[in-house]
């Protein structure tokens, strides 16, 4: 095999070839060589190329010609029948669109700035590419990752269980999958959007790829947003928003201060954002078609309708039909007519107290849930449904199934995610906050000037268990509000109407009332909650005051009441 046939062969791999015999003269040489190299056959090395070859051999190199051109030598020395040669294979860097290692390189330079992450597998399921987005997203190194299989890397005890294993089996793609990574940073779940594909050459896949978006950083931003408006009183002009899609509630009209509440929000925003099945439990007056509202408009189904139905007021006779809808002629009188599923659409539809539903009832809903399909009534043709499906109790799911009072297959169906809404009497910030926040909206409406509730009224409520929950004590508020006189600035047992009145000064059975060691202990700890939100903001009366969801007013009411100074 002489010089020629070999490089001919190698053209195939580089741009172009030159030869040259163990006199370092040219002896053979082709492909796209720059015409101010001066290449020609006899010429010396040394007059071409700025290098030694025993200084070079099996090395790559760069060099720039006189026309500027960046070009790329590899310098392989070789043997054929007691001959020695030196092979130089040039690729002109500036030529990326037919210069393969060129543009290869440029493509991984562009793939290693991107802000998404992305991560390749081979045919072996072994990581071949691990970007630097990669490497934020997941808090890991690429040189841990490269060159691992992609199940170990990532502790699946599994192959199978990888998602780029199933992709290069299937050659199908998964698109906009959702969930939260394996990785947690500072404590926090790294929450991703991320698509996988199959790479396939020739009818066969040959590697798998995924590129991850992280979503945390703009979920927080979310939460934060959200919560520093929820945290804002309601102004003078404070009107109820009816929205077109059925819905009058955001997660802006959730009131509190309490931590409990707070990540309840969130957790509540985060089942929103992954548009899934919740039932969301609580006692009665908690707030849950409050939070079922403001699920549906934080979630991509705002723009579609929310359908609330009470499964506890519609006689059982009628709800199936209600749910379902009807056909003409499937009883008498009926006419061809819409369930509630078929309105709601691609929207929300709000089963409140689904503990009512009749158990043969909660057999067909629980096939709707599975099959989204629903059945009118006197037809066996099917009908898609497309809605989400929020579910809400006041009894203890665990109870109601140990009572047969719910299936506990419907329970796992309606409940993919529950939402627990403690009760107001575990939430005893919330009660301060709430406490004011009513007493502003009720100032602006009956037009007065209340600043606040008197000590003993004040340690009454926070002891009181508060049965009906946020509903009671807002009515119990304006209840007060009513009978507060222009003038007032403070309310107390005096205001409370007589129906209302035996309900917060009776004394329980065996026991002496005994007001003012309570009133004290209440008083001190109101103090101590009130010093510790201006310490926590560097006695910021305003940022304080936001903190614990009351007025600036109000708050330096408080501080004068107690004397609290810096």
């Amino acid at each position: 095999m002489n010089a020629s046939v070999i490089g001919s062969l190698l053209l195939d791999f580089a741009g172009g070839v030159v030869i040259f015999n163990d006199k370092s003269k040219i002896v053979w040489f082709g492909g796209h060589l720059d015409d101010n190299l001066g290449v020609e056959k006899d010429r010396c090395l040394t007059n071409i190329f700025p290098l030694k070859i025993q200084n070079e051999a099996k090395k790559s190199i760069t060099i720039k010609t006189s026309n500027g051109k960046n070009i790329l030598l590899r310098i392989k020395p070789f043997s054929i029948d007691h001959i020695s040669y030196t092979i130089v294979l040039l690729d002109d860097l500036s030529d990326i669109a037919s210069n393969k290692e060129a543009r290869l390189a440029c493509l991984e330079e562009i793939i290693d700035t991107l802000d998404e992450g992305v991560i390749m597998s081979d045919y072996e399921g072994k990581i071949t590419l691990y970007n630097k987005a990669e490497e934020k997203l997941e808090n890991l190194k690429k040189k841990d990752m490269i060159g691992k299989y992609i199940w170990d890397a990532y502790n699946y005890n599994n192959p199978s269980l990888s998602e780029h294993r199933q992709v290069y089996q299937t050659k199908k793609p998964v698109i906009g999958d959702y969930q939260a990574h394996n990785t947690y940073i500072n404590g926090v779940p790294q929450y991703v959007r991320y698509s996988t594909y199959p790479i396939i050459k020739n009818g066969k896949t040959v590697a798998v790829f995924s590129v991850s978006t992280n979503e945390t950083k703009l979920k927080t931003l979310l939460h934060e947003t959200i919560e520093l408006k929820r945290k804002m009183l309601t102004t003078d002009n404070e009107q109820k928003i009816e929205y077109t899609n059925g819905t009058t509630y955001t997660f802006d009209n959730i009131k509190g201060s309490s931590l409990a509440l707070k990540n309840l929000i969130k957790e509540a925003q985060n089942v929103a954002v992954h548009d899934t099945d919740v039932l969301i439990v609580g006692e009665t007056g908690t707030g849950k078609e409050l939070f079922a509202q403001s699920i549906h408009n934080h979630s991509h189904r705002a723009k579609h309708p929310f359908v609330a139905v009470n499964c506890a007021a519609i006689p059982e006779s009628l709800l199936e039909s209600t749910l379902f809808g009807t056909v003409k002629g499937a009883y008498t009188g009926a006419t061809n007519q819409k369930g509630l599923f078929e309105y709601a659409q691609k929207g929300t539809i709000f089963l409140d107290e689904i503990n009512s539903m009749p158990i043969a009832l909660q057999t067909k809903l629980m096939r709707v849930l599975e099959e989204r399909k629903i059945r009118r009534l006197g037809t066996n043709e099917t009908t898609p449904v497309h809605c989400t499906v929020i579910s809400a109790s006041n009894e203890e799911p665990e109870e109601l199934i140990s009572l047969n009072k719910m299936r506990s297959d419907l329970y796992y169906r309606i409940a993919r995610t529950c939402l627990a809404i403690p009760p107001l009497r575990k939430r005893k910030d919330d009660i301060v906050s709430l406490i004011d926040f009513f007493i502003h909206r009720f100032n602006f409406k009956f037009k007065k000037d209340v600043q606040g509730l008197s000590e003993d009224l004040s340690g009454v409520f926070l002891q009181y268990k508060w049965p009906g929950n946020t509903r009671e004590l807002e009515h119990v508020i304006e209840n007060l509000m009513i009978n507060a006189e222009a003038n007032d600035k403070l309310i107390s047992f005096d205001h409370l109407p007589s129906f209302l009145r035996e309900t917060f000064t009776r004394t329980p059975k065996n026991q002496k009332r005994r007001r003012r060691p309570l009133k004290s202990a209440v008083a001190s700890a109101e103090a101590q909650y009130i010093l510790d939100a201006l310490e926590k903001t560097d006695w910021n009366i305003t940022k304080a005051a936001e903190s614990i969801g009351t007025t600036r007013q109000n708050m330096q009411y408080h501080m004068k009441k107690f004397n609290i100074k810096k």
